[in-house]
């Protein structure tokens, strides 16, 4: 085994070319999920007889808050869980259920939850300085020396309150650095939710079609290309040569949605010389890779050297203020007032945030990476996504499912509909309705496995996603196996 530190065995990098067509074979079948009198069992005896207090604040909340939630990861079928207590791999709703916690905040967060190493630093902060004073804190240049220690092509780094500001923040020193026009990101991926970036997200080929409220002519300057697809990379590159050129190539480095599309390792190597054959920055965006895949994130994984990455909630070990972009000196320079590098003036980025570097948010990211650095977190939670994963994959051979499992180290996904996996080509528009309707139905039945999952004891993002932590062991993993396994016990074809 060679995992070197990270959560990947270098020597066992999944095969994203076999993990595509089994994808592809999954989205050919019918709809496999759990059987419909099952699901009805889990949402009579569990739902609606041991989560009444979490029902009955949610139907207050509505009242109030849109949808009755603050956060698209909170939505759940048949209605939210109000969690009140997080510890270790372990929530605990107001109702006093326990869950494993494998949503993991969207995926940033690795340690565990809310681990005492870190929350006893802030409490300290909290009663010496406060959350916030609106002026320079020591924490901010230890946190910006730890992540520019850590990470090799990080030379400087910018706090900023989210990953969706960082992303936009990206988007302006390209231009800025490159006196070129054209944001060019991976279909699928996801790049925050700013007018400009929010293009091609969830399935490849949708450009605008998932962005309402968002009038397209935003979207002059901002392309997509197919993942895993270097040749078509190439070809956007090439075409938006004609009018302005590339200012950015956006990567999630293990493919669009945490690697729900995976992508290889070559495909990557090959993106860092492309964009700079064309005169683009490379720019990986590490929100959920970053110190989870390794100390040195995922660009350390796979060798390369981007000029700009964006990081999330990590960074902030899991409090708010939660983003920021760092990356090589001569692109750095275009946040900051004076000259480049080479002495060259150069024209200052609007970037802001009041709120932006905390002394929590920083004191809070500081010994986050400081305490995963110290206990090999990264390779902890990448073993046991291995473990989870080799469990999964047996018990869908055990019930013959058509579901796929598969991991990138801590980042693991059991897919039982494919939902993300069809993708739009605008030669042949007439398969629109088709494919937005069974993705509707997908979407649907994904809903529906997750309050399986829930209603066993797991949390899950969308049904599909799974994130390990440093803080699960060999037994709460088989555990958590043991629980999935009476779920897919319960499946079969939709209908059946």
């Amino acid at each position: 085994m060679a995992y070197n530190g990270y959560a990947i065995d270098a020597d066992h990098y999944l095969d994203a070319d076999e993990i595509t067509k089994k994808l592809d074979a999954l989205i050919r079948q019918p709809i496999y999920t759990i059987r419909k009198k099952d699901l009805e069992e889990y949402e009579q005896n569990y739902f609606y007889a041991k989560c009444l207090k979490s029902k009955e604040m949610i139907e207050k909340a509505k009242n109030v808050i849109p949808g009755g939630v603050q956060h698209n990861l909170a939505f759940n079928y048949p209605f939210p869980i109000v969690v009140t207590k997080a510890s270790g791999c372990k929530l605990t709703d107001i109702d006093g259920n326990e869950y494993y916690d494998l949503l993991q905040a969207g995926g940033p967060t690795v340690l565990a939850s809310n681990p005492p190493a870190v929350r006893e630093q802030v409490i300290d902060l909290l009663n010496t300085c406060g959350p916030s004073t609106g002026l320079f804190h020591e924490f901010e240049y230890k946190l910006a020396k730890k992540i520019s220690d850590c990470v090799p092509s990080v030379e400087m780094f910018r706090m900023l309150g989210s990953g969706s500001e960082a992303c936009m923040c990206a988007a302006r020193i390209a231009r800025l650095k490159t006196g070129h026009k054209n944001i060019l990101k991976m279909g699928g991926a996801y790049h925050g939710w700013s007018d400009q970036m929010a293009y091609g997200i969830r399935i490849p080929g949708t450009r605008g079609l998932q962005s309402r409220g968002v009038p397209n002519f935003v979207f002059k300057h901002t392309d997509e290309f197919f993942p895993n697809d270097i040749e078509d990379l190439e070809r956007k590159l090439k075409l938006h040569q004609l009018d302005g050129g590339t200012a950015a190539v956006f990567i999630e480095p293990v493919g669009p949605e945490s690697g729900t599309r995976p992508v290889s390792r070559e495909f990557i190597r090959e993106s860092e010389r492309l964009a700079h054959k064309y005169g683009a920055l490379l720019v990986f965006d590490e929100v959920v890779t970053g110190f989870r895949i390794g100390i040195h994130g995922a660009q350390g994984f796979f060798g390369v050297d981007p000029d700009l990455t964006i990081f999330g909630k990590v960074i902030a070990g899991g409090y708010p203020g939660a983003g920021g972009v760092g990356g090589h000196r001569d692109c750095m320079a275009y946040l900051g007032a004076g000259l480049d590098s080479s002495g060259k003036k150069v024209h200052k980025a609007l970037c802001g945030g009041t709120m932006a570097a905390t002394p929590i948010s920083c004191c809070a990211g500081y010994y986050t990476i400081c305490e995963i650095e110290r206990t090999n977190a990264c390779e902890k939670a990448g073993r046991m996504g291995d473990r989870l994963t080799k469990g999964l994959q047996e018990s869908i051979r055990r019930y013959n499912l058509p579901f796929v499992a598969f991991n990138q180290g801590s980042i693991c996904h059991l897919d039982n509909a494919g939902t993300m996996h069809f993708h739009i080509d605008w030669n042949k528009l007439w398969q629109v309705p088709s494919i937005l309707k069974q993705t509707s139905a997908r979407q649907k039945e994904m809903e529906h496995m997750g309050a399986a999952y829930m209603a066993e004891g797991i949390v899950t993002l969308a049904g599909s996603r799974l994130y390990t932590s440093a803080a699960y062991d060999e037994k709460s993993i088989d555990d958590v196996i043991s629980r999935f396994d009476r779920v897919l016990s319960k499946c079969g074809k939709l209908g059946e």
